[in-house]
């Protein structure tokens, strides 16, 4: 029965609906279950890899990333005044957006050409992307309970931030071709390229504005001590 009510759970928070009750009097079971989806996709996207290490085969890959993101997240948004503002509801919460990474585990480069199956998965990537940020904006304002800019500031400013550092360290094409689950043999593609750059530059131009936003609200809720919020639940 308790599985049950993971999947009818699971389900309503992929549709952006509130889960039941039972998400905070089992939070621990619930946990476990989102680090099995995480761990399961973790798995999905390198299963037919051929340059895959051991550690991302067996999926440890996408655990350790979900707790890296977890206190990434759950850091940068704290000095906003959340409510319900723990690491452990932030893990939860993305461990519980592991499923639409699924889409990874499709074997496209099986049944069409390298250029088809390229664009595929970086459809896929695209797709796995916006849907995990809309969930993001709704769990920040829902569980977090933020309001309006707060919202906004909170949901891209962590990922602005992300995307500025891969991009400091030169690695924004490795992990773009590593997330879509392989590699162009003929080497950085035109589209790949054009992409990459796009997102890496859209980053550039946000963080300041997002950091000087951030500042402000940060700022304000310390002094005054009224976190910028309207209440809600996971």
């Amino acid at each position: 029965m308790l599985l049950r009510q993971f999947l009818m759970d699971e389900y309503r928070f992929l549709t952006f609906r509130a889960p039941s009750v039972a998400i905070r009097e089992h939070s621990g079971a619930y946990l476990a279950f989102g680090l099995l989806l995480t761990w399961a996709a973790g798995v999905g996207r390198y299963w037919d890899s051929p340059d895959a290490l051991l550690w991302q085969y067996v999926g440890l890959g996408s655990l350790a990333y979900v707790f890296l993101l977890a206190l990434v997240l759950w850091a940068l948004v704290a000095p906003l005044g959340p409510k319900n503002w723990s690491y452990r509801n932030v893990l939860l919460f993305i461990s519980l957006t592991a499923p639409p990474a699924l889409l990874y585990a499709l074997p496209v480069e099986i049944f069409f050409s390298t250029p088809v199956a390229l664009a595929l998965n970086g459809l896929f990537l695209a797709v796995v992307a916006a849907w995990r940020v809309a969930l993001l904006f709704t769990f920040l304002r829902r569980a977090a309970g933020l309001d309006g800019v707060a919202i906004v500031v909170a949901a891209l400013l962590p990922l602005a931030l992300i995307v500025d550092g891969l991009a400091v360290m030169n690695l924004e094409h490795v992990v773009y071709q590593s997330m879509i689950g392989m590699r162009n043999p003929d080497g950085t593609a035109d589209d790949e390229n054009t992409v990459v750059q796009f997102i890496c530059a859209l980053a550039a131009a946000l963080t300041p504005a997002l950091l000087a936003c951030y500042g402000w609200m940060a700022y304000k809720v310390r002094v005054s001590g009224v976190a910028l919020r309207v209440g809600g639940a996971l």
